[in-house]
């Protein structure tokens, strides 16, 4: 299947150095950039208690790249609704659409987004865990939609504003549970391959298989969320890639501190352990040039049966990560990509 769509997926990083205010000014000057690059969607993340992220609230910062943009879809990747009402979010994203028509994606996901205790502190006290998400995704599909929720009683609530069409749903998921979900659903599916590159394969598969068509998405579709790291030369892409394997490993570590600098990681010296983890990350991402990237990222969307391409690109310098996006809207799919 020809690659379609490219997709910017940003998760409002925030460089040593910098702020989270400059962080979330880089992504609306990033959208801006792709957008006029003819990128197809521009997704956010919802990141909790992190100093690494600076978006904790996908909805507000949607509403503020759709004002500072005026072609470019906008969504979230995804709206943690493990901790929220359906109504509430059904409600959010129905009024970024109207303001918005025609532009706005509501893209859902079971992890936590936070650790157990932030986690914790989202829910304040609510019994209703993780195990009733497939209940929450039916009563949200039914809001978003006019039609009747699964929950016994909530048959008479209206989600309002009141729109002739619902901004588009996505089920995003970084293993075969996710996958299962968004097929039994009939919603598209937005496949985390920098999180979880080994499930790829099998998740895809059991997706395509398992797909009920369903009103507004008769045909399987599948996003594939890839980190990729493009540069003018390999050298320039591995000096850059070496700021994610430093900041990686202090995750590993239990840190999320902001994105080191080139010169912080080219000083740091990695202990044979910390050596060894960063080989085993090596297949989450992809850096090069561009027809390096190009090939590769090709070869993955033909295994998953993807049609659109999200791109996770992080770098400390952020005139490079626009170049990167740069590089990668000059990759030719065969004439097939359009925005």
């Amino acid at each position: 299947m020809p690659v379609r769509h490219l997709t910017v997926l940003d998760q409002s990083p925030i460089p040593s150095g910098s702020n989270a205010q400059q962080a979330l000014r880089d992504s609306v000057a990033l959208a801006r950039r792709t957008e006029a690059l003819g990128y197809h969607r521009y997704w956010v993340a919802e990141h909790h208690g992190s100093a690494s992220f600076a978006g904790c609230s996908p909805e507000i910062l949607i509403g503020h790249i759709a004002d500072a943009t005026s072609r470019i879809r906008v969504g979230s990747a995804g709206v943690m609704l493990m901790h929220y009402s359906p109504l509430k979010v059904a409600e959010n994203f129905k009024l970024l659409e109207a303001l918005h028509p025609g532009r706005i994606d509501l893209g859902i996901g079971r992890a936590p987004g936070s650790d157990r205790v932030t986690a914790a502190a989202l829910a304040y006290g609510s019994s209703v865990g993780i195990e009733y998400f497939p209940a929450k995704t039916a009563d949200l599909k039914a809001f978003l939609t006019g039609g009747k929720p699964l929950t016994e009683g909530l048959e008479k609530v209206a989600a309002t504003p009141l729109l002739e069409a619902p901004p588009e749903l996505w089920m995003l998921g970084s293993s075969e549970d996710g996958a299962r979900l968004a097929a039994h659903f009939g919603l598209p599916f937005a496949y985390a391959h920098f999180i979880n590159p080994d499930e790829m394969a099998r998740a895809c598969d059991v997706y395509l298989r398992k797909f009920r068509p369903s009103e507004r998405v008769p045909d399987p579709v599948i996003s594939l969320a890839v980190f990729a790291l493009c540069a003018d030369t390999q050298e320039e892409a591995e000096r850059l890639g070496r700021c994610r394997d430093l900041w990686g490993v202090r995750v590993h570590r239990g840190e999320f501190a902001p994105f080191p600098s080139v010169q912080e990681a080219e000083a740091y010296e990695f202990t044979a352990e910390e050596a060894a983890y960063m080989s085993n990350r090596q297949g989450k991402q992809i850096l090069g040039t561009r027809d390096k990237v190009a090939k590769q990222l090709a070869d993955l969307a033909e295994r998953a049966g993807a049609e659109e391409l999200a791109i996770v690109s992080i770098t400390h310098d952020f005139q490079a990560r626009i170049r990167c996006y740069e590089l990668l809207a000059g990759i030719d799919w065969g004439g097939s990509v359009s925005g």
